[in-house]
């Protein structure tokens, strides 16, 4: 299965095949400039899936050198950043070279910040491993890191020159990342395709079981959206981008009151931030309850959180919405949200009251 995001003469494919990691020495050659890549992971992928790649790279005649970062939130940080860009340069790295980013969002997102001002520019590919970053931040060329002010507060709108996605990535993957990248799955169908949230609703329990077919049709769906949808707004200019970020605005929040840690994962941190994206809409009259109770319910039923409580949250609703007032979405002393008036019919609201969000956060804390 190949996707095409279309951006013109920037425009790549995704490609999604069960075993494709064992088969890209192969697929990956037409990006080995000189006959070689430059490998960034981090260390939780290294038992697995990076001699995998490796073997492959071999096998095609293909050098490789390796860069292994700590894993975790912390590694999308200012030190990380110039460790691996003095790395790359020792490597002898040149515009032309293709650097894989060989991990979860992390790397992914370290990696394709250190390539966008690298030489003002180098080639990377991304082979995503975790269930979110195959089905959202692999795509679409967000890159960033993390500040003391907020989360991918620092980063640039740099596109990769491919993804190569194998889905049997996953039947490593820990239980509590696999949940998490599900809440980026979920969002796909409540942000505009409602039959895609009740195939969720239906088949959810399989792909977090293993089932090899629901998890390549969930990645596929999932990819076919956001290659749309960044096809037709690449840098959030007309707000159409903007709906991907459902959960994201009470996510960050949530985020930054736990430091960014272990605590709360970022897929955790959305599946609560869309829960109380619908509940808050409901709570405007916007949104059917009915509908808020069947977000909240599949949420639960994943294992993710879907309160502040589930989350580990107990700040109040001034401290979250201060949090909020560092989102790089801020725009004229105005945060935008994504609300919803009911499940696929997600929209961009410019224009809420922050006294409310808090008075409403207040109540979610009971």
């Amino acid at each position: 299965m190949s996707v095409r995001v279309e951006l013109g003469d920037r425009s790549y494919d995704i490609a999604i095949a069960p075993g494709a990691l064992d088969r890209a020495g192969e697929l990956l050659a037409p990006y080995a400039a000189r006959g070689r890549f430059i490998v960034v992971t981090d260390k939780n992928i290294v038992p697995n899936q990076l001699y995998r790649l490796e073997t492959s790279l071999t096998a095609a005649g293909i050098a490789s050198a390796v860069e292994v970062l700590p894993a975790g939130e912390s590694t999308k940080s200012w030190k990380m950043l110039e460790r691996l860009t003095d790395a790359l340069l020792a490597y002898g790295v040149e515009r032309n070279d293709t650097i894989i980013a060989l991990g979860g969002g992390v790397i992914g997102d370290l990696v394709g910040f250190a390539a966008s001002i690298l030489k003002r520019g180098c080639r990377f590919v991304q082979v995503p491993t975790t269930l979110l970053s195959q089905v959202d931040s692999s795509v679409g060329g967000k890159t960033a890191i993390n500040s003391k002010a907020g989360k991918n507060l620092i980063g640039a709108f740099y596109q990769p020159a491919h993804v190569l996605i194998d889905p049997t990535t996953l039947d490593t993957l820990p239980p509590r990342e696999l949940r998490a990248g599900y809440a980026e799955v979920i969002k796909y169908g409540l942000i505009d395709d409602a039959d895609f949230f009740a195939w969720c609703e239906a088949n959810g329990g399989r792909l977090l079981a293993g089932d090899p077919d629901a998890r390549t049709h969930a990645i596929t769906k999932s990819v076919e959206a956001k290659a749309r949808i960044v096809g037709q707004d690449e840098r959030e200019t007309s707000g159409r981008r903007a709906l991907l970020n459902l959960g994201h605005t009470f996510g960050h929040a949530l985020e930054a009151e736990t430091g960014f840690s272990d605590r709360l994962l970022h897929g955790e941190a959305v599946a609560a931030g869309m829960a109380l994206a619908f509940r808050f809409s409901a709570s405007l009259g916007l949104c059917p309850q009915e509908d808020a109770d069947r977000v909240t319910a599949h949420i639960a039923a994943a294992g993710l959180p879907a309160t502040l409580s589930a989350a580990g949250i107990d700040a109040t609703g001034k401290a979250l919405v201060a949090h909020m007032m560092h989102d790089k979405k801020m725009e004229g002393g105005q945060l935008p949200f994504l609300l919803a008036r009911g499940i696929g019919q997600t929209y961009l609201e410019k224009k809420v009251d922050l006294a409310k969000v808090e008075a409403f956060l207040d109540a979610e804390r009971g």
